[in-house]
C-alpha cells in the first residue's frame, strides 16, 4: 500500500519536475510547457504552478527568458578532484582559508583516529569556490602530533597540500573511505554556500596511509542541487 504524499502541491510538482530534469529527460534548453499546460498535466492551480517553478528557479534548475517562456537551465553538476583544493585555476576553482586552529575531535573523528572523544586535534577549514561562487564548505583534522611543527599547522595556504605534507612525513595517502549522507544545512553552512532551501550533501571522508594508519578525516559539505557524486567501483 502506497503511503500518501502529504508535502503541499507545489513541492510535489516541483520534486516531478525535478526528477525529470535530472534524469535528462529534460534536456538543457527544454522549455517548460505553458502555465496552463501544466495546471492542466499536474491537476493544480496556477498558483501551485508559479510556486513549484519558483522553487526550482532558486535552486538553479530553470530560468525564465523575458517575452520567451520558462526553460531548463544548461549546469551541468560539479565534479570535483581533490587536486582543486591545492592547485587553484583562473576563472575555475579556488579556495579560501577560513580557520586553521586546534579543537576537540568530535565522536565520529576521534574514532576515525582511534583518539578518546574529545581529544584534541588540528581543524583546517576551508570554502572552495568556482568562478567565484561558493560551492562547498570542507573541515579537515589531522591529529596534533603528526600535524605539529607542519605547514599544516601553519596560517597561509599551503602549496601542494596536505597530500604534500604527508607525503614528506612518510604517510603518503594511499585511499580514502567515504561516508555520504544527505541533512539540511546548518545556519553557517546555508549563509556561507548561498544556499536556497535545500538539502546539504555530507561525506565524512578518512584518508589512509601505508598500515591503513588514518591520517586526515574531512568534512565536505555541498548543496545537494550543485553537485553529482561520481564512482568508479571494480565489480
Amino acid at each position: 500500500m502506497t503511503r500518501a504524499d502529504e508535502r503541499p502541491p507545489y513541492e510535489q510538482m516541483a520534486a516531478n519536475v525535478r526528477a525529470r530534469i535530472m534524469a535528462g529527460d529534460l534536456p538543457p534548453g527544454t522549455q517548460l510547457p505553458s502555465t496552463a499546460r501544466l495546471v492542466e498535466e499536474f491537476g493544480v492551480s496556477n498558483t501551485t504552478v508559479q510556486k513549484a517553478l519558483a522553487v526550482l528557479k532558486g535552486e538553479g534548475y530553470l530560468t525564465s527568458r523575458q517575452g520567451k517562456g520558462v526553460f531548463v537551465r544548461d549546469r551541468q553538476p560539479f565534479r570535483v578532484g581533490a587536486d582543486t583544493y591545492f592547485e587553484p585555476t583562473p576563472g575555475g576553482y579556488s579556495y579560501e582559508l577560513l580557520e586553521v586552529a586546534e579543537t576537540k575531535a568530535s565522536r565520529e573523528v576521534a574514532e576515525a583516529f582511534g583518539l578518546e572523544n574529545g581529544e584534541r586535534v588540528l581543524m583546517r577549514r576551508r570554502l572552495l569556490r568556482h568562478a567565484g561562487r561558493p560551492v562547498e564548505l570542507d573541515r579537515s583534522y589531522y591529529p596534533l602530533e603528526l600535524a605539529h611543527g607542519t605547514d599544516l599547522a601553519g596560517q597561509g595556504r599551503i602549496r601542494g597540500g596536505a597530500p604534500r605534507v604527508l607525503a614528506e612525513l612518510d604517510l603518503p595517502q594511499r585511499y580514502h573511505l567515504d561516508a555520504v549522507s544527505a541533512r539540511m544545512p546548518t545556519t553557517e553552512e546555508a549563509d556561507l554556500l548561498s544556499l536556497p532551501n535545500v538539502p546539504v550533501i555530507r561525506q565524512f571522508r578518512v584518508v589512509y596511509s601505508d598500515g591503513d594508519r588514518p591520517v586526515e578525516a574531512s568534512i565536505l559539505v555541498k548543496g545537494s542541487h550543485l553537485y553529482e557524486l561520481q564512482y568508479r567501483l571494480p565489480a
